[in-house]
């Protein structure tokens, strides 16, 4: 049965943000300069712990704004706030251009077609000389799950025979190009950095049961499937993955990229 936008929300928070999320937010601190900010924007702050854990790093007169992805996550990250007593001002409102000294966009579960559209925004929001910091899964991610999916997919003959699985591949961005990307968008002295992460479930069946991979990396992956054939997919692909490991536990990689730069300055 489809989750509720509020029972995902609560997902989210409970399963996403620790785990998921966590492994890109670790990677992007070793990144972040803020400290000569006035006011930051966090796009795609989720219910909040990342804003937090800056705004407990930073001045106080530095003001931190957090857009969140919906009214839902947007009331949990509220919430948090208030029994935090932090002063982080979460909303889901659209900024005007050039409004912050620094912007924080988290793409890691942004759908690859959005990508585009998601860092044009980060940069749009950012002022001249402003740095925007986004980071997402690059090129790379996910092999050990579409290799399987793949197989799944071509000998049931589901998702144009296979082709579904193919494209899920190659969606992805290189490094490369998100630094291209980046550019074309007006930053410049563009960084990149990237580090693996591994992410381990006990067999077939926690894989495709456990929260971040049923309700918000499948729906993507199985999207041109009806409801049937995406239950036919999932029950095949657990079965799968522990004729393939055995006792082993199952395990698939993740390229978390962060890319950084300033935008552009716009000469007088």
């Amino acid at each position: 049965m489809e989750k509720t936008r509020k029972e995902l929300a609560f997902l989210h928070d409970l399963y996403v943000t620790p785990d998921w999320t966590r492994r890109f937010t670790e990677l992007a601190d070793k990144h972040l300069n803020l400290h000569d900010a006035e006011n930051v924007l966090y796009i795609n702050a989720g219910t909040g712990d990342h804003c937090f854990a800056i705004r407990e790093n930073l001045d106080e007169k530095t003001a931190i704004f957090g857009r969140c992805e919906n009214e839902d996550i947007l009331s949990i990250a509220r919430d948090k706030a208030i029994a935090m007593r932090s002063d982080v001002d979460f909303s889901t409102i659209a900024f005007e251009d050039g409004s912050f000294d620094a912007v924080i966009a988290d793409a890691s579960l942004v759908l690859p077609d959005d990508v585009g559209d998601f860092v044009e925004d980060a940069v749009r929001v950012a002022r001249s000389g402003g740095t925007v910091t986004f980071f997402l899964p690059s090129a790379g991610s996910f092999g050990e799950v579409f290799s399987l999916l793949w197989e799944v997919l071509f000998k049931d003959d589901l998702g144009d025979h296979g082709h579904a699985a193919e494209s899920m591949i190659t969606e992805q961005a290189s490094v490369s190009a998100l630094k291209v990307k980046a550019e074309e968008f007006g930053l410049t002295g563009v960084r990149t950095e990237t580090a693996s992460e591994i992410f381990e479930f006990a067999d077939g069946a926690a894989f495709v049961a456990s929260p971040l991979v049923e309700d918000f990396l499948l729906p993507h992956w199985l999207e041109t499937l009806d409801e049937n054939e995406k239950e036919q997919v999932k029950e095949k692909l657990a079965l799968l993955i522990d004729a393939e490991d055995g006792d082993l536990s199952f395990r698939f990689s993740v390229k978390a990229t962060v890319v950084t730069g300033k935008k552009r300055l716009i000469e007088s």
